[in-house]
Order: structure tokens, then C-alpha cells, then sequence
């Protein structure tokens, strides 16, 4: 049983995590800055600073990012541009978010499964095609008797990380329609799991996320694989994002 103490603690490191990520969300290189992502043709040199910038004022920020064409292999550079007077970031008022709740709090383990499996996952502006991404264990845990087995892939988010894409029955009416994030620090980043070992991990989902795509609609962020779908509502953490008025994405 959680003491009355340890509770309120929870609850408060719960209040300043929200607040943390609403000042993430509204910086200058926030996911509601963001105005523009540009990729030029597969094969193509980048774009000149000079073209990047036309029509964007001074203060606006320019960043480069490279990626592989799924159709043809080949490299791709990419740009985008972030500016605080977007029209999302003027009409943001919110992350609205349920109330902490100890009971989504799992307990479960981290199954290094291999190194090097890549999983394909899907992404909202790809059209249906798949981009692949490494997998290397699965997060397993149980809930009302049944084990649900999802898989994280790897990223580097302020440190190595598990990057969970989750859907469950909340999306579309009480959460964000096209599922949410979940990052854990990344159990197996130590090298000393070897494949088919496992290792205790704390999935919790009063820190799930609105993706990016959530606050501006030239992110693109990938999708809960048929796995990572979750058969029923998972009332934790952000449910989607509030803007005045009449704002859509």
C-alpha cells in the first residue's frame, strides 16, 4: 500500500513534470514553433540558408535533418523552420491531462530481444509506408491478469531511451486520436543484458505524451504498431492539446 506521503510526493513531481513539459512545448525549438518542414528531392543538395529563410523573419529559427527516401534509398536533406509567433503557439492555451493516478503505475520487465531487430513502423504523413525502426527488447507487463508485450524502439531523447508508440481506447474521443508517446530511460544501455535477458522496469503511464504532430502539422511522428494497441482506456497521463477559439491543425 502507497503511504499518504509518498502519494503527495508523486502527485507533486506529477504538477511539475506537466508544467516542465508545457514550457518545453512553448520554447523557441518547441513542437508549436514549428511552421515549416521541407525535403528536397532524393539525390538533392539542401537548400541554401538564404531560400530556407524567404518570407520568415529574422528571428526565426532554421534547423537541418537528413533522412532515407523509403522509396528509392537514397539520402534525403531536409530543413525546417520554428517561429514563437506561430499560429499554434498564439492560440495554445493547454495539454489537457488527467489527474495523477498510482494505479497506472506497471511494474514489468524489459526483454532484450536482439540487438539489432528492426520493426517497421507506419507514420501519419507517409502514406501508409513504413519507415524501420530498432527494437531491441519489448516492454512486458500485466494488467487484470493479462500480459501485454509492446514494442519500444531505441532512442537517444537526453540520454538513452525506450521511445514507446502506444494506442488505446481513449484515442479519438478523451486523448489524442493518432495514440500517444511514452520515453523510458533505456534499460538495456548498459550492455549488460545479452539477448533473452530481462531486467524489472517501471512503465508509467501518468507521464504519457501528446506527439509532436499534436502541436503542429508538419511533424511527423510514427504510429502504435498493431501490437501497441491496448484493448482498452488507459485514463493516464496528456490526453490531447486545447487551443482558443475556432484554431485547428
Amino acid at each position: 500500500m502507497v503511504s499518504t506521503s509518498a502519494s503527495a510526493s508523486a502527485a507533486s513531481d506529477y504538477s511539475a513534470w506537466a508544467e516542465s513539459r508545457r514550457a518545453t512545448v512553448t520554447a523557441p525549438q518547441g513542437s508549436l514553433a514549428l511552421v515549416l518542414t521541407h525535403w528536397s528531392a532524393p539525390g538533392e543538395p539542401a537548400v541554401d540558408d538564404a531560400t530556407a529563410r524567404a518570407g520568415h523573419p529574422v528571428d526565426a529559427l532554421l534547423t537541418r535533418l537528413q533522412r532515407t527516401d523509403i522509396e528509392t534509398g537514397l539520402p534525403q536533406e531536409g530543413y525546417r523552420i520554428w517561429r514563437q509567433d506561430s499560429p499554434a503557439n498564439e492560440a495554445f492555451e493547454d495539454i489537457e491531462r488527467w489527474d495523477y493516478d498510482p494505479a497506472w503505475v506497471i511494474e514489468g520487465r524489459f526483454e532484450l530481444v536482439d540487438e539489432d531487430r528492426v520493426v517497421p513502423f507506419e507514420h501519419i504523413k507517409d502514406g501508409g509506408a513504413t519507415r524501420g525502426l530498432p527494437v531491441s527488447g519489448d516492454l512486458v507487463f500485466e494488467i487484470d491478469g493479462t500480459e501485454y508485450r509492446l514494442a519500444a524502439f531505441d532512442t537517444n531523447y537526453g540520454g538513452p531511451k525506450l521511445h514507446l508508440v502506444f494506442g488505446d481506447r481513449t484515442n479519438g474521443a478523451e486523448s489524442y486520436g493518432a495514440g500517444r508517446f511514452l520515453f523510458l530511460d533505456h534499460p538495456g544501455a548498459t550492455g549488460d543484458l545479452a539477448p533473452g535477458d530481462s531486467t524489472p522496469v517501471t512503465v508509467d503511464f501518468n507521464r504519457a505524451v501528446v506527439p509532436p504532430c499534436g502541436f503542429s502539422n508538419q511533424m511527423n511522428c510514427p504510429l502504435p504498431p498493431l501490437q501497441n494497441r491496448l484493448p482498452f482506456p488507459v485514463r493516464a497521463g496528456e490526453k490531447k492539446v486545447r487551443f482558443a477559439g475556432d484554431f485547428a491543425l
